[in-house]
């Protein structure tokens, strides 16, 4: 917490604005004095966690919002070529720009891994209100 001063001359405090986000593998974590309990995701996890289920998410996945998501488990199945890679590029950034504004993308990596059956893709963000840089990496492969 810090305080800002105004040109009254009175101090105003700045807080940085916590952010929570269930983990949806539902993992119990043993703590002391818990049984299990699902133990919530905090600030830039929270944040992290969020860009991850948006790049996840396709078409249809959530109700009421029809073209909330990236769509790449449809471009799976595509030849591993370069348009193939320029489109899931778009469509990750296109997803970040619409439904992610507590982040500002540095950069995103996309390349082909294990015999161009799967794809690596590396996100790097900086989140805005912290100032801090994250890595995120997914793989995604096809399952047949």
């Amino acid at each position: 917490m810090s305080i800002l001063n105004d040109s009254s001359g009175q101090g105003r405090v700045a807080r940085k604005t916590a952010w929570s986000d269930l983990d949806l593998a539902f993992i119990p974590q043993v703590i002391a004095g818990s049984a299990g309990d699902i133990i919530p995701l905090k600030d830039d996890k929270a944040v992290k966690y969020a860009v991850k289920n948006l790049i996840l998410s396709n078409f249809y996945d959530r109700p009421f919002q029809a073209t909330c998501g990236a769509n790449l488990r449809g471009l799976l199945f595509e030849p591993n070529d370069a348009i193939t890679r320029i489109v899931l590029r778009e469509n990750i950034r296109e997803v970040i720009s619409a439904y992610e504004p507590r982040i500002s993308l540095r950069g995103l990596y996309i390349e082909e891994a294990s015999q161009g059956n799967s794809y690596k893709i590396t996100v790097a963000f900086q989140i805005k209100e912290s100032s801090a840089a994250v890595e995120l990496d997914i793989v995604l492969r096809r399952l047949r």
